[in-house]
């Protein structure tokens, strides 16, 4: 260790309050350096005892002085960006992710549900492939006439991290593919590292005097994401493929032969995939994998089952951010013991009082988990979770950390219930409410409550909203308690008011006039967003990434869609107890009416539009934004590109569900009710009310065999 400050080797307690933030500035710097030694360069310069011992010295700090906690503090970060220098790619097809099942009864459930969707019987054959679900860095792999060209990682499945030189380094990845092959073929799948390899690995780490890493996991993540490809040569990775990415031509009709063409291109495949038929074949191979799951030399958390023909997929479509013809099977939750210290109470953006349990640390399936969330005041009281009960802890899908039972360790009945607050922890101490039949508690304080305030923010940039480089909770945090960022529109004005400012964002502890370019730069490089992003950072009540593409899809541009739900929350408020949609008015009608938004969620929607502060910072939005409109699935010359249908009875050759989808991936709307602004009615056995209002209205009707007609002519 180089020069350190003098007070270093004094007690923390002995310290003034000037030299502990002397000392905590140089140990901000002086982890991140060693942070950027070994996660960036795998260089570093000490042991890891004296990493700890400044790591430890940073907490005691932190300890003794809260108020001097830094922006940039160690205690916050974890490694270092190692990413920061990689160029985004954005994926042509989406990197979505999968639905879960946690238990047999889901597993069955989905089948059925697939079988409904493609109106088959109980007996009619439909194969599955089970894979096994490897546990490591998802990638996709480009190639163009057979030249490996670009690598990319899923990030948030529509833009990822160019890692091509990187991936170049595992010998399982070809760099040319023989034989013919299409012009575009991309393949994706999952970059791991064995047990073995990653017990060796940390062997001579540990014989190095380096740190060791936690799992096979995140070594492989790490080594992966190293800016410098000779480290990433120097790390035993490798790689399964198992999915199809954009393709100028099909090369298989199942996934069962796409696996086998892999295989005859080089690509490594795992060999405990499977094909088989029907919910209780790919349980058994569940159950089979699960047994197995000890013994295999690389880690897994679960199986895939995929409908195997792709006909059938394209069928199927997806939901959301999922295809409907894959789900993933999750082997049970690890669970640990622990002790809850205390309960605290986190404020969500729209108010919501979510209670959180603070956690003796406890290692849970590889991760140290510290907290754990109560869901709300009627889990605890269902659970009876009291302050210093010892409880079992999981990580839910092996992912989020969740409470299961209490523990009785003799005491239990000793310790007081938990008192939910009937105040906000907001420096307003506003009244805590809980609407009638909602099991959440809301602060009332709105707009007022800064908790709100700040979480709306922070929301604003994440990384399904802005996704604003350099721009996290930390630094929300800070610009929101300096007065700087109050609403959303100040992010874009934060460079022009940095300027006039005595002290500029440069010459802020931690900050410097790099990092501070580096941030204005990616807020102006997001003053150009599409439109269901845009929807999805107000932070709308209920308003989901689902639900802000279908409102994006079904209004076209900003303006439509703002005055539409203007217009709408003018109809609202002159009739508020009004319960049918269509006697409300026209605008509020077409909102309800959108197939997945119901009377509650169009209620949120129309609630923001008669907020005026809501309006005010719209506006503000608009003039400083430019919002692109979100494409619909295009339809080409089809009849059905930009048409707005109704389904009513029964169809005989589809499902509605599917019916449903393959109209909404031609460029067609699905609504609800029949009004004048609807195309066509797609009339089926037993059909009633719907028909005849199309009759009244003169709206055009279709028989089922027009409806395949129509479908014919879209192909």
């Amino acid at each position: 260790m180089s020069w350190k400050p003098e007070s270093f080797d004094n007690p923390v307690e002995m310290l003034s309050r000037a030299a502990a933030r002397k000392e905590l500035k140089w140990l901000a710097e002086e982890i991140a350096r060693h942070d950027r030694l070994y996660y960036q360069n795998d260089a570093p310069e000490i042991s890891d005892a004296d990493y700890d011992a400044l790591r430890r010295r940073n907490e005691a700090l932190e300890a003794r002085f809260p108020d001097l906690k830094r922006a940039d503090s160690p205690s916050e970060r974890v490694g270092a960006e190692a990413a920061a220098g990689f160029r985004k790619v954005r994926h042509r097809v989406p990197m979505l992710s999968l639905g879960n099942a946690f238990d047999e009864a889901d597993v069955r459930d989905f089948v059925a549900r697939v079988r409904r969707f493609l109106s088959l019987g109980e007996e009619a054959p439909l194969a599955f492939v089970a894979e096994p679900k490897i546990d490591g860095l998802s990638i996709s792999l480009r190639y163009e006439k057979g030249l490996f060209v670009q690598g990319a990682t899923r990030g948030d499945g529509s833009e990822g991290e160019d890692v091509t030189e990187n991936l170049r380094t595992i010998g399982e990845i070809p760099d040319r593919l023989d034989g013919e092959v299409p012009e575009v073929f991309e393949v994706r799948g999952e970059v791991y590292m064995t047990k073995s390899d990653f017990l060796a690995m940390n062997e001579r780490q540990e014989q190095a005097g380096r740190k060791v890493f936690a799992n096979p996991r995140n070594a492989a993540a790490g080594s992966l994401r190293q800016l410098d490809p000779e480290i990433t040569r120097s790390r035993p990775l490798r790689c399964f493929l198992y999915a199809a990415g954009e393709l100028s031509e099909p090369v298989a009709k199942t996934h069962w032969e796409y696996l086998a063409y892999l295989r005859d291109k080089g690509f490594s495949t795992n060999p405990l995939a499977e094909r088989c038929d029907g919910a209780e074949a790919i349980l058994e191979v569940y159950r089979a994998i699960g047994r197995q799951r000890a013994e295999l030399d690389y880690d897994i958390d679960g199986v895939v089952y995929k409908v195997d023909r792709y006909d059938l997929q394209e069928r199927l479509g997806f939901v959301s951010r999922a295809p409907r013809w894959a789900i993933a099977h999750k082997f049970a939750a690890e669970r640990a013991e622990t002790v809850l210290e205390r309960i605290g109470i986190q404020v969500g953006r729209t108010g919501v009082l979510t209670p959180v349990a603070h956690l003796t640390p406890v290692t849970v399936g590889g991760v140290v988990v510290q907290r754990a969330t109560l869901h709300n005041q009627d889990e605890i009281r269902r659970k009876d979770v009291r302050e210093g009960d010892r409880v079992v802890v999981q990580r839910a899908g092996d992912v989020i950390p969740q409470i299961v039972e209490v523990v009785d360790d003799g005491h239990h009945a000793e310790r007081p219930e938990y008192a939910f607050p009937a105040r906000c922890p907001c420096p307003l101490a506003t009244e805590v409410v809980r609407p009638e039949g909602e099991a959440a508690s809301r602060c009332s304080g709105e707009l007022a409550c800064p908790h709100q305030q700040l979480r709306r923010l922070i929301h604003f940039v994440s990384r399904d909203a802005f996704d604003v480089d350099g721009l996290g909770e930390k630094q929300v945090q800070a610009f929101f308690e300096k007065g700087l960022v109050r609403t959303p529109p100040d992010i874009f004005d934060l460079e022009a008011q940095d300027s006039t400012k005595e002290l500029p964002l440069a010459e802020w502890e931690g900050w410097g006039e790099r990092s501070a370019g580096n941030l204005f730069r990616a807020i102006e490089a997001r003053r150009t967003i599409p439109l269901d992003r845009f929807v999805y950072a107000l932070g709308i009540r209920q308003i989901g990434q689902a639900t802000a593409r279908l409102l994006a899809r079904s209004y076209g541009t900003l303006e439509q869609w703002h005055a539409r739900m203007q217009a709408a929350a003018e109809e609202r408020r002159e009739k508020p107890e009004e319960k049918k949609p269509e006697l409300v008015g026209e605008a509020y009608a077409e909102l309800c009416n959108l197939s997945g938004i119901g009377l509650s969620m169009a209620d949120d929607i129309v609630g923001f539009f008669s907020e005026a502060h809501n309006l005010e910072v719209l506006k503000a939005l608009e003039e400083r934004l430019t919002v692109e409109a979100v494409e619909a699935p295009s339809g080409g010359d089809s009849p059905l590109a930009g048409k707005t249908i109704v389904f009513t009875g029964s169809l005989e050759t589809m499902s509605r569900g599917e019916a449903k989808a393959r109209a909404e991936a031609l460029g067609a709307k699905v609504t609800g009710s029949v009004s004048k602004s609807t195309d066509f009615v797609v009339i089926g056995a037993d059909a009633g009310s719907k028909a005849r209002k199309a009759a009244e209205l003169g709206v055009q009707t279709l028989s089922e065999a027009d409806w395949a007609t129509l479908l014919e002519q879209a192909r």
